[in-house]
């Protein structure tokens, strides 16, 4: 995998920022157009539930992955 990518957004009126692989962002903004979303709001939805105890790029990568599993003609 490549170096982490950092991208900045606002969730609950707060602005944050993750870092992920690229192939992470990859999927997640495949997930948001696929479900016709914004990409802040993808990550919103994901965000609403995760678990206190879990940081949200681990549940961005979570997400991904079930999503990637659900799907595996995306791989390459």
């Amino acid at each position: 995998m490549s170096d982490l990518i950092k991208r900045s957004l606002s969730l609950s009126g707060h602005r944050t920022s993750v870092a992920l692989e690229p192939e992470f962002w990859a999927v997640l903004d495949q997930m948001a157009a696929r479900q016709k979303l914004s990409f802040s709001a993808l990550v919103a939805s994901i965000d609403a539930k995760r678990t206190p105890d879990r940081p949200l790029a681990s549940a961005l990568r979570v997400a991904a992955l079930m999503d990637t599993s659900r799907n595996e003609e995306t791989w390459p």
